[in-house]
């Protein structure tokens, strides 16, 4: 999670690391500057773009099997190897050395054993790699196939083309636009005080309103309303995406009438949570006291907190469960689905209060795995990490977390939790994110206060083999509320992962049905719900 007041500390460290050559000077600046074992790898910026580029130049190499394109895949993790470099305002024609053996994963590819291998230059001109890919404004080559010996010369890379957006989503895209009549969708983008005022220029909180099919019956007064947030990697055109097929089945019937609030998380940083930060801005604060008010006085919504409702998944799960928590007066109740870790004790795995705790290692030596499939452990944490630095430090999953939870260090930018290199937690780091984000802590230290308002409202709903292993936060979060006699509802789905919790009786989203159920059942006690 990051924004624009990131920039001028960001730009400082691309402007001074990137180096880009002529052509005419790459032999001799390969033998002046760089150890001889270094790959370099030239990539130049094809010479009919009409301006200069600026951005991440990412490099990712597979062996060869004939791929249209070549990526980096976290749940492929070691078919890939991949180097960066940050450039700025390379010219047309101009050719960049990438030095494979400086910013690299998992090794440098000096490292690289022998084989047909192929590649693929990526020039990643908003720097958003980590959170949504390869995107239409990036710069690409096409797929070279190359036989490779250690101590060889890799071929060269032209940077020549957009890559092509996917036909199926942009026919989605396109279905989903016409969908958004304004009896159907409203888009909302509404200007915060409090985050224009961090900012210091205007910053908006976004959002699609999904209307009920009854909506335009003026004799239903008001609306139960739903405040949906996505998870990590989501944005507002997937908020619309889902906000339409709960519209569909409001049409059918399978869903009871109400207004969705399909809020967008997304930002520069990755996702801000609606978490109130020191980096990212009071988004909480924008939400309940802004936001809500103004779509409450447009809008026939029931206003009241047993009309409000949370729904969300992963990081969009610990958004609402974090907004139920820290605004209890507002919202009245949250139904979070596989949510990030809401227990520091079991941040995916690592305990960051342990004794000289670590982000990659347990005490045995062994590593802490992230991603599984079932059984099968397919990346440890340490992978995961160590290549979203490479893919850039900013914007990926881990980096959004620092910029959510996390002080300012020195420089103006969040400190990290852990060294990306070594893993070392920052004990200093470990003291505020338990004070304003380990939401196990925070309940139970404030339960004199807001337990009233949170008796019976809080609703977590993870399988049993999530993919990011975030039942175990989940296990810790429960013991917790029960030992303040919470009321709260906790199912632990067996055997599901992290994409398939909201399977139930055939349905691929059946859950999403008993939710909403469950939310009318509270906002409408005296009617039948079927």
């Amino acid at each position: 999670m990051r924004t624009q007041r990131a920039c001028s500390w960001l730009l400082a460290v691309i402007f001074s690391s990137s180096v880009f050559v002529s052509l005419d000077s790459w032999a001799d600046a390969t033998a002046v500057t760089t150890p001889l074992s270094h790959v370099q790898v030239p990539v130049q910026l094809d010479a009919k773009i009409e301006h200069d580029a600026s951005g991440r130049l990412l490099f990712f190499v597979k062996a060869a099997s004939g791929a249209k394109e070549v990526d980096a895949n976290p749940f492929a993790i070691s078919e890939t190897w991949l180097a960066a470099k940050d450039v700025y305002r390379i010219a047309p024609g101009a050719t960049v050395l990438l030095d494979a053996d400086d910013i690299a994963f998992p090794k440098g590819l000096s490292q690289l054993p022998a084989g047909k291998y192929e590649a693929q230059a990526v020039l990643d001109v908003d720097r958003s790699y980590n959170y949504g890919g390869r995107n239409a404004h990036a710069w690409i080559s096409d797929v070279v196939s190359f036989d490779w010996v250690p101590g060889g010369v890799m071929p060269s890379f032209n940077l020549s083309h957009h890559p092509e957006e996917n036909p199926d989503w942009l026919a989605r895209k396109q279905k989903d636009i016409e969908q958004a009549k304004p009896d159907v969708a409203r888009q909302e983008k509404f200007v915060s005080s409090q985050l224009s005022q961090f900012w210091g220029k205007p910053t908006e909180v976004k959002a699609w309103v999904i209307l009920p099919p009854n909506y335009s019956d003026k004799s239903i007064k008001s609306f139960p309303t739903v405040y949906w947030t996505h998870g990590f990697g989501g944005n507002l055109e997937y908020s619309l995406d889902t906000g339409l097929k709960i519209r569909e089945r409001m049409e059918k019937g399978e869903l009871p009438a109400m207004i969705w609030v399909m809020l967008d998380e997304s930002l520069a940083q990755g996702t801000h949570e609606f978490a109130d930060s020191v980096n990212n801005g009071p988004w909480g604060a924008a939400l309940t006291k802004e936001f809500i008010p103004y779509l409450e006085q447009h809008y026939r919504m029931d206003g009241k907190v047993t009309g409000r409702f949370l729904n969300g998944h992963s990081s969009g799960g610990w958004a609402t469960l974090q907004l139920q928590i820290n605004y209890p007066k507002v919202f009245g109740g949250t139904w979070s689905t596989s949510p990030d870790s809401s227990d520091f004790h079991d941040f995916t795995g690592p305990d960051i209060y342990a004794a000289n705790a670590n982000a990659y290692y347990r005490p045995d030596g062994s590593e802490y795995p992230l991603v599984r499939d079932g059984d099968k452990v397919i990346a440890s944490l340490r992978q995961f990490a160590q290549m979203e630095y490479v893919l850039g430090p900013y914007g990926g999953q881990m980096t959004s977390f620092d910029w959510v939870f996390s002080p300012k260090g020195d420089s103006g930018a969040p400190m990290s939790l852990f060294n990306r290199e070594t893993g070392v937690i920052d004990p200093k780091v470990v003291d505020y994110w338990r004070d304003h984000y380990d939401l196990a802590h925070i309940v139970k230290t404030n339960w004199a206060t807001r337990g009233a308002d949170l008796k019976g409202r809080i609703h977590l709903i993870v399988g049993t083999k999530d993919t990011f292993y975030l039942d175990g936060a989940a296990h810790r979060l429960q013991a917790v509320l029960d030992g303040l006699k919470a009321d709260a509802h906790f199912t632990f789905v067996p055997e599901r992962s992290h994409f398939n919790v909201y399977e139930l009786n055939g349905d691929k989203n059946g859950l999403m049905v008993q939710i909403a159920k469950e939310m009318v059942a509270i906002a409408r006690p005296s009617a039948k719900v079927k």
